[in-house]
């Protein structure tokens, strides 16, 4: 059955990916992004929209945009994030509430938009994309991990609230894909650091920190390909994981003991005296 899928975050990498997979399946893909003459490389048959996740205002417009050229939203995909690394201790208290706002206040902010809908035309199906970083913490990466682990707990909430409006909650957790992320995030934390950051013996480790889902990267369309197909599925599960370390870093979250995972983040990123 053809579905009209509203996915944001669309401009590059995961989103982007997402956006052709789901097209390419022949579903009805409404894409967005902050700028929509970001979108221009997408093919013709997929919708673009503004949206901006953090204002209300903006999420209102593209939800009613889309509702009003395809009467439906069969799927809504929550994938548009935003990297912030860098020392906790010195993270701008504005950059951190933005973190919060992007990762999570506005995916459930798009899930209140779209609910009644889904309600009235008899079901649907909520994507999260969170991130194995929402599992297990890194140094220098306090503030991002923490915004994922709260989207896993929220997702977790929502899959057993919406399931008896008819409603299916997925929570998505990449490893490391192919993006510009590494990139942007990279810069935040420079940035953040300055010149008298008590961090400068460990600025190595920083950058590191803020590459490392970069390294060995999985490509976002062998990503997509994987992933989009269990989405489609009558019955998707509930966590599904793709990604270069989608897999090892749950097993260093849940099994390995505090003490050793700590030791070996710590001298992986320079905090060994």
């Amino acid at each position: 059955m053809k579905k009209v899928v509203f996915i944001t975050g669309c401009s590059s990498g995961i989103g982007k990916a997402l956006a052709l997979a789901y097209a390419a399946r022949g579903h009805e893909v409404h894409a967005t992004a902050r700028k929509v003459e970001s979108l221009a490389s997408l093919p013709a048959e997929i919708r673009r929209h503004a949206l901006d996740v953090t204002d209300t205002a903006s999420i209102g417009a593209a939800v009613r945009e889309t509702l009003g050229a395809a009467g439906r939203i069969d799927v809504l995909v929550n994938n548009a994030g935003y990297g912030l690394m860098g020392p906790a201790v010195e993270i701008p208290l504005a950059e951190l509430r933005t973190q919060l706002e992007t990762n999570v206040v506005g995916p459930l902010a798009l899930i209140q938009a779209v609910v009644p809908a889904m309600v009235d035309q008899g079901g649907g199906l909520i994507v999260n994309v969170g991130s194995v970083s929402g599992i297990t913490a890194t140094p220098f990466a306090g503030a991002y991990c923490a915004s994922k682990a709260a989207m896993h707990l929220l997702t977790d909430a929502l899959r057993m609230e919406l399931s008896v409006l008819g409603i299916t909650v997925v929570l998505v957790q990449p490893g490391g894909v192919a993006s510009n992320f590494g990139n942007v995030s990279k810069d935040r934390a420079l940035k953040i650091l300055g010149d008298r950051s008590l961090y400068n013996d460990v600025r190595a480790g920083v950058e590191a920190r803020a590459r490392l889902s970069q390294e060995g990267a999985t490509p976002a369309d062998r990503f997509a390909a994987e992933v989009v197909p269990q989405l489609d599925r009558d019955d998707p599960p509930p966590i599904i994981r793709s990604g270069r370390g989608a897999v090892l870093m749950p097993v260093l979250g849940h099994f390995l003991p505090t003490g050793l995972r700590d030791k070996l983040f710590k001298k992986r990123f320079g905090l060994v005296k």
